[in-house]
């Protein structure tokens, strides 16, 4: 009789345990299953994605493609660095775009990304991507998504700030990471506010083929150019830059 008693409690007290753990379960958002969360990005094959996001590579010096909502990696373009999976930079054609003043230099720091636009409006004609060490700005095809031009940008230490393109990809505008002495000389870092200067280039942007070439460059105080767009609409003609070390002051120590 004893037994059967303390079987009825312990069985009351697990009944009991149970409905607690039951009624204590999260409700709202935290509730939706991992299948329902898949579901809301999930795009079927052979479907497209709303939006495609074009990516920098940063160090790789590379753009990636990329599918949203669905996350997917569609391709990944050589831009400034070699790809022994499809021979960019290996191939006659692709090799010499790598070919710079300083060499052949099959790397570099792909930061920014801009596309053509007419009116404002992207128009799926090209993507540029800057190279941030070795000045340079590429074209690549949006109909092939092959890198088809690589421009080097003369007078310019890094390219920052780059590409950014006028409402109508009249010109690509790169400029200067960071100011040097003009006309390739040496000069004492004391005399850095007088000696070095910015520059910020147009490059002029063929509207049938996409060509690039250098329009005209315009020596600037000598600060550090960062950041940049071009107005649209009212301010179109009008150009703004982000710049630090405005009182173009010099160190050579370390902190």
């Amino acid at each position: 009789m004893k037994i059967a008693i303390r079987t009825a409690k312990t069985l009351l007290v697990l009944a009991v345990a149970v409905s607690s753990f039951i009624g204590c379960k999260p409700k709202g958002p935290a509730d939706v299953s991992i299948g329902d969360a898949a579901s809301k990005v999930y795009v079927a094959p052979g479907k497209y994605d709303e939006f495609y996001n074009i990516v920098s590579g940063g160090f790789n010096g590379q753009i990636g493609v990329y599918g949203i909502p669905s996350g997917r990696l569609f391709r990944i373009l050589p831009v400034f660095s070699v790809s022994p999976e499809n021979g960019y930079g290996f191939s006659e054609e692709t090799k010499p775009m790598l070919n710079t003043s300083h060499g052949f230099v099959p790397w570099d720091d792909l930061h920014h990304i801009a596309l053509s636009t007419t009116k404002g409006e992207h128009d799926g004609r090209w993507i540029f991507a800057n190279g941030n060490n070795t000045p340079r700005v590429a074209r690549v095809s949006f109909k092939s998504f092959r890198t088809e031009e690589i421009l080097e940008i003369p007078n310019s230490g890094g390219n920052h700030s780059s590409p950014f393109i006028t409402e109508n990809t009249e010109y690509v505008v790169a400029g200067t990471r960071f100011s040097i002495p003009m006309g390739n000389k040496d000069v004492p870092i004391s005399t850095y506010k007088e000696n070095f200067k910015g520059s910020i280039s147009f490059i002029k942007v063929d509207p049938t083929d996409g060509h690039m070439n250098i329009a005209f460059q315009l020596r600037t105080p000598g600060f550090n150019y960062d950041l940049s767009r071009a107005g649209k609409g009212p301010s179109h003609g009008w150009f703004f830059f982000s710049t630090y070390n405005t009182e173009r002051i010099k160190t050579l120590s370390w902190r």
